[in-house]
Formats: C-alpha cells, sequence, structure tokens
C-alpha cells in the first residue's frame, strides 16, 4: 500500500509515491524506467520495503502526463515510452530527483537516504550521485552513463554499479568508459554481470535473469543497510 507526497521544483510540483516500511526505516528514492512508477517499479518497491526501507518514488514523467505507467510487453506502450524519452530534459529531470532526496529525509527514520535507479532511472542516479548529497546510490544498466563520466569525480556518496555484460543499451565500449572513469575511486564498485542483457534485474522482464537478478539484488540490499542502517 503506497501514499504520497508533493515535491515542489521551480516550475511546479510533482507527486512522489510513498511505501513505508514504518517510522524508523531509512529512505530509499527509486527511480523509475521509462515505463513510469509502473506494476514492475511498484514490486520492486515492496521488495525494499520488505528489507526494511522505506521507498519514494518520483513521478518523473508528470510534466508530460502525471501518474503515467506503462507496459513493457506491450508494443505502443513501449512506443510510447522510448517517445517520452527522446524528449526528455535530463538536466530538469535530474535536478527533480535530487529534489525529491531532499524532500524523503523527512520520512527517513534516521534522515539518511539512498537513491536506486533502473535505466532511465540509472543514469539520473549516477547524477544524483554526483550532484546531491545522497548518502548511498545504486544504479542499474543506466544507459548513457557513460557520457557523464566526467561527474564521476563529484561522487562523494558510496556507489555500487550493477552492469550487464551483454547490454543492448549500453554495449561494451561504453561500459569501458564507466569502468575506466571509476578504476581506483574507492567508494565506487562497479559489477558486471556477463552474458546478461539489459534489464536483466526487471521482474517478469523479456531479459529477465532470476539467478542474477537475485544475485545483484542481495548485493544491493546488504550495500544499503551497510550504509544507511
Amino acid at each position: 500500500m503506497s501514499d504520497s507526497i508533493q515535491v515542489v521544483v521551480e516550475d511546479g510540483q510533482f507527486e512522489a509515491y510513498v511505501f513505508s516500511a514504518g517510522r524508523k526505516a531509512p529512505a530509499i528514492v527509486l527511480i523509475q524506467e521509462v515505463f513510469g512508477v509502473n506494476a514492475g517499479m511498484r514490486e520492486v518497491a515492496a521488495e525494499l520495503v520488505a528489507e526494511g526501507f522505506t521507498v519514494v518514488a518520483p513521478d518523473l514523467f508528470w510534466r508530460v502526463e502525471p501518474g503515467l505507467q506503462l507496459s513493457s510487453s506491450d508494443t505502443a506502450d513501449t512506443e510510447r515510452a522510448f517517445g517520452i524519452y527522446g524528449g526528455l530534459d535530463f538536466e530538469q529531470t535530474a535536478r527533480d530527483v535530487v529534489a525529491t532526496v531532499s524532500a524523503a529525509r523527512a520520512l527517513s527514520g534516521n534522515s539518511k537516504v539512498g537513491v536506486m535507479g533502473f535505466c532511465l532511472g540509472g543514469l539520473m542516479t549516477f547524477l544524483t550521485a554526483a550532484r546531491s548529497d545522497v548518502d548511498a546510490a545504486v544504479e542499474y544498466y543506466g544507459g548513457g552513463t557513460q557520457n557523464y563520466v566526467a561527474e564521476a569525480a563529484n561522487i562523494r556518496a558510496p556507489m555500487l554499479i550493477h552492469l550487464a555484460g551483454a547490454d543492448e543499451y549500453v554495449p561494451v565500449d561504453a561500459q569501458q568508459v564507466i569502468l575506466d572513469a571509476t578504476a581506483g575511486m574507492r567508494n565506487v564498485e562497479v559489477l558486471v554481470y556477463p552474458g546478461r542483457d539489459h534489464a536483466f534485474a526487471r521482474p517478469h522482464g523479456h531479459h529477465h535473469h532470476a539467478a542474477d537478478a537475485k544475485l545483484a539484488n542481495a548485493r544491493t540490499y546488504d550495500f544499503f543497510r551497510r550504509h544507511l542502517d
């Protein structure tokens, strides 16, 4: 069961869904894929709540259509999702996530906030880690991350990056750029899952790989416990 808060930014306000694990739980800002805060993201949120975290999931497509939820298994929905993605202002969207992190501190039992995202959300996680005072960050195969690696030096919080070794959207050369940029950074760990394709950790997705999704998620939960508890 979820509630919501309103996050205020320069050009308006938007809804962020709240999945509470109780008053003492630390908070995690969960950032959507290109399909909105849909059933898959809500399932991820439920798993995080079960692990003891309160989840705040911002509606990043609010300027297009508030509350939009699309299905990754529907062709028309997929076309619309990528159409929205193609016109998205990443700088503006990153500012929305940073604002959500600030709002989430009031909901966190210990004032600590982590950020975690998939695909589009993975890139936004990287940018938020570089541009805010978030306490911990976990990125899952963030498309386009290689284009922003100059900002890696600004990341001060502990960060974990999961990459799919056979990712169609984050190819091997892009992965190498990320690996090279973070090499030697003691606060950033990059893990590559050989043979996995993009969205291998998405519940019920076409490329879902149960064993590696379970492994990546277990590592994520442990990481957040170490840095947010």
